[in-house]
């Protein structure tokens, strides 16, 4: 598995260069699949890599401080948007111009920001188990302080998981630090209650919005407010929970969404590289 040089990074939190390191799948289009705060492994993306890897390079990317990637030891409120430029210049160290989007959690609130940064790379966008609020005092408050107390409430099997994946002496410090920024970016006073500051209805690629009906981390009126922003974009998966596309009563539901979005992008469609 290859790894890419930045010359920097914002979310890095240091100055100089940044390996990243990236997996690599099939051949065609690329598609790059941005995931969560956990990190990769808990919600891997296995499953769609089978449905959509005959037509499409599936990229899978480990964000500074995840995985094989180098760590970090802060992570700003602005964690988001910085995670989006380190994205950009991953794609301009891999010589990648044009690219469909595919973010999950975090990642999918980093998926919807270059899509309104940077439409022109951009044809399709999935978003899948996003977040609108930047406060979440209902789904999510309570979560984020048991996790930056006690991440071993996740459970001994997302525990070895996370700990096989980061390292078992530095997976409790990522996943803190997410759960404590995320109580901070609630805590801030910003023009805007959402994670986009007022500019979700700006989005112009192709965009779909997955999400399970049965995701914890969902605020009652969130799924409304993307709704209100994207008028019929977003798709809810029935019995599915924070990670559709990992999971087995769902995962094929979820393909076959996704697939009809990116079949219905001309960009995408030839199925070559855009190199």
């Amino acid at each position: 598995m290859p790894f890419a040089t930045l010359p920097d990074s914002p979310l890095a939190g240091r100055p100089g260069p940044v390996r990243l390191f990236y997996r690599q799948y099939g051949r065609g289009f690329p598609l790059l699949f941005l995931h969560g705060g956990w990190g990769y492994q808990v919600y891997p993306f296995g499953k769609q890599i089978d449905a959509v890897g005959r037509d499409f390079s599936v990229l899978i990317p480990d964000r500074s401080g995840y995985g094989q990637s180098g760590r970090i030891e802060s992570l700003p409120t602005d964690f988001h948007h910085r995670a989006a430029a380190e994205t950009v210049a991953l794609l301009d160290a891999l010589g990648i111009t044009k690219a469909v989007l595919w973010g999950h959690s975090d990642g999918a609130v980093i998926t919807a920001l270059l899509g309104l940064g940077h439409p022109e790379r951009f044809p399709a966008v999935v978003m899948e188990a996003t977040h609108y609020y930047r406060d979440k005092p209902v789904s999510s408050r309570a979560f984020f302080q048991e996790m930056v107390s006690n991440p071993e409430s996740v459970g001994e099997r997302i525990c070895a998981t996370l700990a096989a994946e980061h390292g078992q002496d530095y997976w409790k410090q990522i996943v803190s630090l997410n759960a404590d920024t995320w109580l901070k970016i609630a805590a801030e006073n910003r023009a805007t209650p959402d994670l986009y500051g007022g500019q979700l209805s700006q989005l112009k690629p192709a965009a779909l919005f997955l999400h399970g009906s049965r995701d914890p981390r969902t605020e009652p009126d969130e799924l409304a407010a993307i709704e209100r922003e994207l008028p019929g974009a977003l798709r809810v998966i029935e019995g599915g929970g924070h990670s559709p596309h990992s999971e087995d009563a769902v995962s094929s539901q979820v393909s076959h969404l996704a697939e009809k979005l990116l079949s219905q992008v001309p960009t995408v469609r030839k199925g070559l590289p855009p190199y």
